[in-house]
């Protein structure tokens, strides 16, 4: 069964239009990293695949269910999803906020997942802390923590899940981001399906099954990372000039050639003055 069906889905607010008849569909234990730039439709794409989002038009499957259809309980069985940020308001402890993963289910299966996602992320240590007290990026890893207790549930009761997960990295340091890699490719490789939003096109070229790019609402592109993190393709959906090199396993690697407004050329480069 396909994790994931999007056919024709579109989305206005008022007169804008965020996403413009996006057809997607997303095989279970497949990775797919979503790019593009601001204002393109990353997160209302997210937001509608999570179910917070209605859309205006289309549909929305996953694991061959009609979101549209879906209570909140069975959503929170069917996919896990991580904001880019959680504002949290009272003073919780960060294995808390991990325990709510769980709904209101308690005993010795849930302390042990609880325990297991802690080390995962790196957070055994800080249990006890208060999360208000931890830095951006602790937090960010106490509630992933808390979003694969949440996955791990839903998955225990109905199979492999979806993953939605938004700028999963970024307020991270490179060993954790290291760590979140590996913890994405885990649940990926028992038969999870993952839509990540990334900025960091590298990462989303080394990681990645398919890499979907988005501009203005519209699916831009869609395929394997070789195909779709190029330079003609990139500097049209960013309108950046950039370079490409190559990675072991043709992964592709890109760097910004000359950073300038858009729409402007790059001043030429002055070579430098002999020493006298």
């Amino acid at each position: 069964m396909t994790a994931i069906v999007l056919r024709d889905v579109t989305v206005r607010a008022g007169r804008a239009t965020l996403l413009d008849a996006v057809d997607l569909t997303v095989a279970p234990g497949e990775i797919i990293a979503v790019v593009g730039p601001n204002g393109a439709g990353k997160s209302t794409l997210m937001r509608v695949l999570s179910g917070e989002l209605s859309r205006g038009r289309g549909r929305v499957l996953l694991k061959g269910e009609d979101i549209a259809a879906c209570s909140p309980s069975r959503l929170a069985t069917l996919r896990a999803v991580l904001s880019q940020s959680v504002a949290v308001a009272f003073p919780f402890t960060v294995e808390e906020i991990v325990r709510m993963g769980a709904g209101v289910s308690r005993g010795a299966a849930i302390d042990t997942l609880v325990d297991a996602m802690l080390a995962e992320v790196d957070l055994a240590a800080l249990r006890h802390r208060t999360i208000t007290t931890l830095s951006g990026g602790e937090q960010h890893r106490a509630h992933l923590a808390r979003v694969l207790v949440q996955l791990a549930r839903g998955e225990a009761a109905a199979g492999p899940g979806v993953l939605l997960l938004d700028e999963p990295t970024a307020a991270l340091d490179l060993r954790h981001q290291i760590d979140v890699v590996a913890a994405v490719r885990a649940r990926a490789a028992a038969g999870t399906a993952v839509v990540a939003v990334l900025h960091d096109l590298n990462l989303a070229a080394a990681v990645a099954d398919r890499v979907v790019a988005l501009h203005r609402g519209r699916i831009a592109a869609d395929g394997a990372p070789r195909t779709v993190i190029t330079p003609d393709l990139l500097a049209r959906v960013f309108g950046v000039d950039l370079r490409s090199c190559g990675l072991p396993a043709g992964v592709p690697c890109v760097l910004p050639h000359m950073i300038t407004p858009r729409g402007r050329s790059a001043p030429p480069v002055a070579e430098p003055r002999e020493r006298r």
